[in-house]
C-alpha cells in the first residue's frame, strides 16, 4: 500500500489494446446509422418542406448522414493507411 504516485500512475495510464473487431463494429454501426438517415430523407416529400415546423427531422437526418459518411471515410482511410504501413514493415 505504500507505493509511490509514479508506479500507480504508470499502472493506471498504461496503454490498452482495443478489441480486434472494434473497427468492424464501428464500421457496421456507422453504415447502419447512415442507411437509416438516408431512409428518413427518402420518406420526406418536398411538399411537406414548405412548413418550417417540418424541417427538424430532415435536418437531423442530413446531419446524421453527413457525420456518419465523414466518419466512414476517415475510418476507411485509416484502415488503408494501416494496411500500407503494415505491408512496408514486413
Amino acid at each position: 500500500m505504500n507505493e509511490g504516485v509514479e508506479p500507480l500512475l504508470a499502472r493506471a495510464l498504461s496503454p490498452v489494446e482495443p478489441p480486434a473487431d472494434l473497427s468492424t463494429r464501428v464500421t457496421r454501426r456507422l453504415e447502419s446509422i447512415h442507411e437509416q438517415a438516408a431512409g428518413e430523407l427518402d420518406r420526406w416529400e418536398l411538399a411537406a418542406m414548405r412548413d418550417p415546423r417540418n424541417w427538424v427531422r430532415p435536418a437531423a437526418a442530413v446531419l446524421a448522414a453527413s457525420a456518419t459518411g465523414a466518419g466512414l471515410v476517415l475510418l476507411r482511410a485509416h484502415q488503408r493507411h494501416q494496411e500500407r504501413s503494415g505491408d512496408q514493415v514486413d
